[in-house]
Parts: C-alpha cells; sequence; structure tokens
C-alpha cells in the first residue's frame, strides 16, 4: 500500500522572541491533512508568524486595512504547487490570551486552524458562517487536544 506524500510546510517565523520546534508546528498540519474532516488543496503550505507591525503591514498592503487582525489567508496557485499561506499575528494572540487569562499556545493555533478552516472553504463574513466556523475550529482543536498534536510555543515580547 502506498504512502501519500507529506506536503512541505514552509515556516516563516522572524521573530527572535517566539520559541516553538518547527517540527511540531509541521506535525500538526500534517495530522489535519490526514485526520480533519475537511481537507485543503494539495501542495506546499506557506505559515508565517509574524509580530504586529509586520502583520498590519501585510493587512494594510493587501487588504487595503491598515488595523490591526488576527489572521490573514492567501488562497494557493495550483499550478504553483502552493496550497496557501496563513499569516498570523503573535501579538494578537499573546494579548487576547492574557487579556481572557487563556494558553497562548492554544489561542496561536486557535488562529491556524481558522486560516486553514479558510483554505479548506469555510467563511466567516456573515454571522451564521461566523457560528459554523467558530464550531469547526473547536472541533479541529479538541481533534488536535485529544490526539497529543498541539504544540507548545513561548513568547515573551520586548515591552
Amino acid at each position: 500500500m502506498a504512502t501519500e506524500k507529506k506536503r512541505k510546510v514552509q515556516i516563516f517565523s522572524p521573530c527572535k522572541a517566539l520559541e516553538f520546534e518547527d517540527q511540531a508546528l509541521e506535525s500538526l498540519f500534517h495530522f489535519m491533512d490526514e485526520s480533519a474532516p475537511h481537507s485543503i488543496a494539495n501542495g506546499d503550505l506557506s505559515l508565517a508568524l509574524l509580530q504586529e507591525q509586520q502583520h498590519s503591514q501585510l493587512h494594510s498592503d493587501y487588504l487595503y486595512d491598515p488595523s490591526p487582525t488576527d489572521v490573514i489567508t492567501f488562497p494557493g496557485d495550483p499550478d504553483e504547487n502552493l496550497a496557501g499561506e496563513i499569516c498570523v499575528s503573535i501579538d494578537m494572540a499573546f494579548s487576547y490570551a492574557n487579556t481572557h487569562h487563556l494558553n497562548f499556545s492554544t489561542e496561536l493555533i486557535l488562529y491556524l486552524i481558522h486560516g486553514w478552516l479558510h483554505l479548506a472553504g469555510f467563511d466567516d463574513r456573515s454571522g451564521a458562517d461566523r457560528q459554523v466556523m467558530k464550531q469547526e475550529e473547536q472541533a479541529l482543536m479538541h481533534l488536535l487536544e485529544t490526539n497529543h498534536q498541539v504544540p507548545l510555543f513561548k513568547y515573551q515580547p520586548n515591552e
């Protein structure tokens, strides 16, 4: 029985204050590819873990909105063997987790799941769609947690 080739997960994380194991993050996406009830296009997956200034600049440059946001997802290009790109704001995840007394790693993974769901075809523009997406996020997070697939992230932003 032939085994399917795992997608390449490219991780861009220029922030020296963010610590995590690349392999653990790659494994999370390989696990979702194999176990989630939804799928994204074939091809490489690009992840960008950015600080607020970089993330907001991206938001401004590509979506013409300079305000901070948590996740930006760019669809892939099958001709380039690219499934898509998920860009998350580590500062927004850190701030939200601290304000709401949540685990930073869990919050950051929720942002990555959110982006993955966008690549799987989910939308969150309407209230009903947002509710469905929240349910899918929680279901995927539960799947990851029960299978010990949530990597640990450590972040101490410079004040």
